[in-house]
């Protein structure tokens, strides 16, 4: 499931994070890459450990938290702290599948990419170029969201960056572990949680809300990987 999520940040703090960022010490991109994408990753990025990459990261961490479209797209159990971008300058990221486990520095903490997220920072309209391509099972789709709004697919996706060649491209990407492994079985629990939301909006105390909503949480526990 590719899904934009809009809003995670509002325009005004996306705009507030960018201020910041660009005044930032941004190192090459390679650094997080593995073998296979660093050949083809041309790009900087803010350290891991850098003080303005763990504020800012914790920040997109409490959004994340406080928006019902996401936690119920994700159903996340682990997430890696966010990291940040930038591409200018004709800049690219040439197709390539992200690794399977992912470490944080530092730590002996890991997890399993599931899903993996990019969160635009800049107005798309303050670049050209900068697109994130991603081949999924309805074909191939090309991703410029507005500044604050975020984009959600499964990491099994060979996805790739077209060059920025106006302007700079700022967003933060990052990684999770859902407590629902298959990507299938996360849409089909998405679209239930849709209609029972729907549901409970135009017929309020139904009893068939409540028998989907059983349905829903019994399917979790069969699914569910803790």
């Amino acid at each position: 499931m590719l899904l934009p999520i809009e809003n995670v940040l509002t325009p005004e703090t996306a705009a507030a994070f960018r201020e910041a960022l660009e005044k930032a010490d941004w190192v090459d991109g390679r650094v997080t890459a593995g073998y296979q994408s660093a050949m083809t990753k041309n790009n900087f990025q803010l350290a891991e450990d850098h003080p303005l990459a763990v504020d800012l990261g914790d920040r997109i961490l409490t959004a994340l938290q406080n928006h019902p479209l996401f936690m119920g797209a994700a159903l996340p159990f682990r997430v890696f702290p966010p990291l940040f971008n930038r591409y200018n300058g004709g800049q690219s990221f040439g197709t390539h599948v992200d690794n399977a486990i992912r470490q944080t520095a530092g730590t002996g903490h890991r997890i399993r990419t599931d899903l993996s997220a990019t969160l635009f920072l800049t107005p798309p309209d303050e670049y050209d170029g900068g697109e994130l391509v991603i081949e999924d099972t309805y074909g191939t789709q090309s991703v410029k969201l507005p500044a604050g709004h975020l984009v959600l697919y499964p990491s099994t996706s060979l996805h790739h960056v077209r060059p920025v060649t106006r302007g700079s491209r700022i967003s933060s990407f990052f990684w999770l572990q859902s407590m629902i492994r298959d990507d299938g079985q996360r849409t089909l629990l998405f679209d239930l949680d849709m209609a029972i939301q729907r549901l409970a909006g135009e017929f309020p105390g139904h009893p068939a809300g409540v028998q989907l909503t059983g349905v829903y949480h019994n399917l979790i526990r069969m699914w569910a990987e803790l």
